[in-house]
């Protein structure tokens, strides 16, 4: 996970997150509401501040003026949010509405009929959206979701701490990295924080070497070709260990879990880390699980994920996703113009200004602003390739032991060599 607001993850319940807020009524229907009453179940992962607030708004509004509607919303933290979902598409009666991240997840939801098919009715949508976002979400040449973030992992850092360990500008190569962790470890700082015990962001260190060593079509080929066990592979998790081998990490990071008090995002927000690889979500929840409750502000930066010597990949191809939504099959018809009503560009500029959403509506960038998520929209902007996250993009029992693996390699059980026949074995059994 990843999950990543977050792909994957706005981590952690937060105060009134724990619990679902029921906006109901009745009335006349408006001239372009379905007849009768409707109720929608809707299930999002944006269980803290800014958006949880956002959302709860935006749904009472539509409920003011839409007085025929219902919407139970339920914020859920990402882990639980899985498992309920599971357990609901196991059952066949998934949620109205609820989080996506499209990929290997969907397309198994699509085959098995839970989602409905969107492309028509989301038509006068699609010209407005950044192109990119929609990928993970067309199954087949269909649409079965709508982004609402888009976003890309790359590294968030301290500048102070940076600078101060002599780092006069961040690293645009693996051995330019490996360099800044030696002379912050020298200067007695911790390099890098990382949450061990969620697992997905560590896939974001073997998955983002990959790509830099094999290129962007070494992953889909190995998707294609249900092998990992190729040179490219083996090479991305040596040179993890490697740097695993550096111990760049927080003390305790193996129990580290992303947005708890003590994980990887306070490290890095309460200033006892100096770097963390994690998408554009990262700078709002620094700030949401730091004790100042304001995070590093003018004091975090952002780069690229760099490039490795001899790789075929480039710095511009991007790893990444966003969060977008699913329509149930059992949806009431109000439910897809909800989606839309959230997907306007007037709510995804609110979305964009609480600075934990990069909106997928073309004419709500301006509403960036925030200097980092600026930086993060400007090398999506310029990127020449795009990787869906791993544990998103395969199939979930793939994406799974690619999380497992890279941990096992990380705490030292396995090697770079033993993991990449593990996934191809998963692989090969789909």
């Amino acid at each position: 996970m990843t999950a990543h607001l977050t792909r994957r993850t706005l981590l952690g319940l937060v105060g009134a997150g724990t619990g679902a807020y029921l906006l109901s009524g009745c009335g006349d229907d408006g001239p372009s509401d379905p007849d009768g009453p409707q109720s929608i179940n809707w299930w999002h992962i944006q269980n803290t501040e800014p958006m949880l607030p956002v959302w709860a708004a935006m749904a009472q509004t539509y409920r003011d003026t839409h007085p025929n509607v219902t919407i139970e919303v339920q914020p859920l933290e990402n882990e639980a949010f899985k498992a309920r979902l599971t357990t609901a598409t196991q059952a066949g009666s998934p949620p109205d509405l609820f989080q996506s991240w499209g990929g290997g997840v969907l397309r198994q939801q699509v085959e098995a009929g839970l989602v409905k098919d969107l492309t028509d009715d989301v038509a006068s949508l699609v010209g407005g959206l950044v192109p990119a976002s929609l990928l993970p979400y067309t199954i087949d040449d269909r649409i079965y979701g709508i982004p609402f973030d888009l976003g890309m992992v790359g590294f968030w850092y301290n500048k102070d701490l940076l600078a101060a360990a002599g780092v006069t500008a961040p690293p645009t190569s693996w051995a330019g990295l490996v360099e800044a962790v030696g002379k912050l470890k020298a200067a007695g700082t911790v390099p890098i924080a990382l949450a061990g015990k969620d697992k997905w962001p560590a896939h974001y260190y073997w998955a983002y070497l990959a790509m830099r060593i094999g290129g962007l079509g070494a992953l889909q080929q190995a998707a294609d070709d249900k092998n990992f066990d190729t040179p490219d592979f083996v090479a991305a998790g040596d040179r993890l260990k490697e740097l695993v081998d550096l111990q760049p990490f927080q003390r305790g990071f193996l129990g580290a879990e992303y947005s708890s008090p003590d994980g990887q995002a306070a490290t890095v927000g309460n200033g006892q880390a100096a770097m963390e690889l994690m998408g554009q979500w990262a700078p709002s929840v620094q700030a949401s699980s730091s004790t100042s409750k304001e995070g590093l502000g003018d004091k975090l930066g952002f780069f690229p994920f760099p490039t490795v010597d001899g790789g075929k990949g480039s710095a511009t191809e991007a790893f990444g996703g966003g969060n977008g939504f699913s329509v149930g099959k059992d949806a009431p018809a109000a439910t897809v113009d909800f989606l839309k009503f959230l997907l306007s560009a007037d709510n995804q500029r609110t979305a964009a200004q609480t600075g934990a959403v990069l909106p997928t509506v073309t004419e709500a960038a301006s509403a960036i602003t925030d200097p980092n998520n600026k930086t993060v929209a400007e090398n999506l902007a310029g990127a020449t390739g795009f990787q869906l996250y791993l544990d998103q993009a395969y199939p979930p029992a793939v994406g799974q032991q690619v999380n497992d693996s890279v941990a096992e390699l990380i705490a030292g059980t396995k090697t770079a060599a033993q993991i990449v026949k593990d996934i191809t074995s998963v692989a090969k059994s789909q």
